[in-house]
């Protein structure tokens, strides 16, 4: 049977090594906000496990109180990560409640009345109440849920199945006599169990982190650096969804590609930073005028595509000309050392021969872009047969080309 230091020294170990993994995770992901609290955990609960190491050696109430209740707290705020991994507020107040009602329990069941059973049954509550307000956060049921929260969560009920164990078999009339340095073989083995599930709990929250972190990066490899819109392969992605969703239920949807007219000179005459500014302020000004789902990308260079769910050739050509309309009235207002931004447009609407694969879309897309830029650029061409525009649209837009020419 092993004796209690040398249990309580396993715990210490295993909760430093826990405090050590999560310090490292805390240094190389800084913005990884919940690493912080499980870290704190980790090293408040070693040093909680020290101080009660010392019941033997020392009065024991500072070791049993203090220590117990340090053990508590690193619970409560284990809680706390768990509750800022899911973007909550932390309750500092309930962690520090709880932990301050278990010191109160042990001190009154150690000083007043002499009771371990009861001092057993106050610290497995106080843990107990910490874990289980984590349980509807991680065993929630929702789509694409994180396995590490679902380990973290069963992990958390079965540790709570074992505080239970220990405080019933704490009874006299069950497990036998306890006292301070010594405990029975039950309860050894219990502890072990205990020592072995908070690894497992630690080890569910780290397969939290990295899920995180793994979504976080295939996020970033889906984004462009410079404009924080859409890059090449999430159009690519989206416009395979999509193609795959119009063959089965032959509802069509838009493809717009742009470019940027005379974005070489803007280059050349202004420099890169310049050019790198005009890309950005497009990408913000086209933004205003999409809808909800609808998908804005930088492709490459000065090249955009716009992707437009359930959308006609028709809708496409609206979309073209508002975007159209906002670049002219912005390069109206154009003063100094502003770059006016000028912009053309090809639009195609998927048909049955698009079929599955988006290729054909983008070349029926970049011909009439072409064809835009023969016309003499800041304009849009629609690739087929693209249904006139309602009369208050083509006024709209016959009003900003006079005044375009007219500046």
């Amino acid at each position: 049977m092993l004796s209690v230091p040398t249990l309580w020294v396993t715990i210490i170990i295993n909760f430093l090594a826990m405090g050590l993994v999560w310090a490292y995770v805390m240094r190389c992901y800084p913005k990884f906000a919940a690493a912080k609290f499980w870290a704190a955990a980790s090293l408040v609960a070693a040093t909680g496990a020290g101080i009660t190491m010392l019941r033997g050696s020392m009065d024991p109430r500072f070791p049993l109180v203090v220590g117990g209740g340090l053990l508590v707290f690193a619970c409560g705020i284990a809680a706390m990560g768990v509750r800022r991994f899911y973007d909550l507020d932390i309750r500092w107040r309930a962690g520090c409640m709880v932990a301050a009602a278990s010191c109160l329990g042990l001190y009154v069941f150690l000083v007043v009345d002499d009771n371990i059973p009861m001092r057993m049954v106050t610290y497995s509550l106080g843990q107990s109440v910490s874990i289980a307000m984590t349980l509807p956060l991680l065993l929630r049921r929702e789509e694409g849920r994180n396995p590490g929260a679902r380990l973290a969560g069963f992990v958390g009920l079965l540790v709570i199945g074992i505080h239970i164990i220990r405080s019933i078999w704490a009874m006299p009339i069950i497990g036998g006599d306890m006292t301070v340095t010594s405990f029975n073989g039950m309860q050894a083995a219990l502890m072990l169990a205990q020592v072995f599930l908070g690894m497992a709990w630690n080890f569910g929250f780290l397969l939290m982190a990295m899920d995180r972190l793994r979504n976080e990066v295939a996020d970033l490899a889906l984004v462009d650096d410079l404009t924080g819109v859409a890059n090449r392969r999430h159009l690519l992605q989206r416009l395979t969804e999509e193609c795959a969703r119009s063959d089965r239920s032959g509802e069509p949807f838009a493809l717009l590609v742009i470019d940027l007219d005379g974005f070489k000179t803007i280059n050349d005459t202004y420099g890169h930073a310049a050019g790198d500014a005009c890309l950005q302020h497009f990408t913000l000004m086209a933004q205003t005028r999409l809808r909800p789902g609808d998908l804005l990308a930088r492709t490459g260079g000065d090249e955009f595509c716009i992707v437009l769910p359930s959308s006609s050739l028709r809708d496409g050509t609206m979309i073209a000309q508002r975007v159209l309309d906002v670049c002219r009235q912005d390069a109206e207002g154009c003063s100094g050392p502003d770059i006016p931004i000028a912009v053309s447009i090809g639009v195609a609407q998927w048909t049955r021969e698009t079929g599955r694969f988006p290729e054909s879309l983008i070349v029926a897309a970049d011909e009439a872009l072409y064809a835009a830029k023969k016309e003499g650029k800041n304009r849009y061409a629609a690739h087929g047969d693209a249904p006139p525009l309602a009369p208050e649209l083509e006024a709209g837009s016959m009003l900003a080309e006079a005044l375009r020419r007219r500046a």
